[in-house]
C-alpha cells in the first residue's frame, strides 16, 4: 500500500506543478478554473471525515488520477511550457 501511495505521489507531483502553471497562464482554457475548484471541493467533502478509510482511498487515488487526466486535457503548448 505504501509503494502505491508513493507512486501516486510521484506522478501527481509533476501534474500538480503543470496544473498550477496552467492556472496562472493567460492562455489557459476557460474550463480549467471551475473544474479545479470542483475537484478541490470534492477532495474536502465531509464524506472523507465520516468514513476515514474510504476518504483516504479517495484522496490518495481518485483525486491524483483526475488531476493527471486534467493535465492530459490541457493544450500541448501549456503542458510543454510548464515542464
Amino acid at each position: 500500500m505504501k509503494r502505491l501511495l508513493v507512486l501516486f505521489w510521484r506522478i501527481s507531483r509533476r501534474d500538480l506543478r503543470v496544473l498550477w502553471f496552467a492556472l496562472r497562464h493567460p492562455a489557459r482554457p476557460g474550463w480549467l478554473w471551475p473544474v479545479t475548484i470542483v475537484l478541490g471541493l470534492y477532495a474536502l467533502m465531509p464524506f472523507n471525515f465520516a468514513i476515514p478509510l474510504l476518504g483516504a482511498i479517495d484522496d490518495f487515488v481518485f483525486v491524483p488520477l483526475v488531476v493527471h487526466w486534467l493535465v492530459k486535457l490541457l493544450p500541448p503548448m501549456l503542458r510543454d511550457s510548464a515542464a
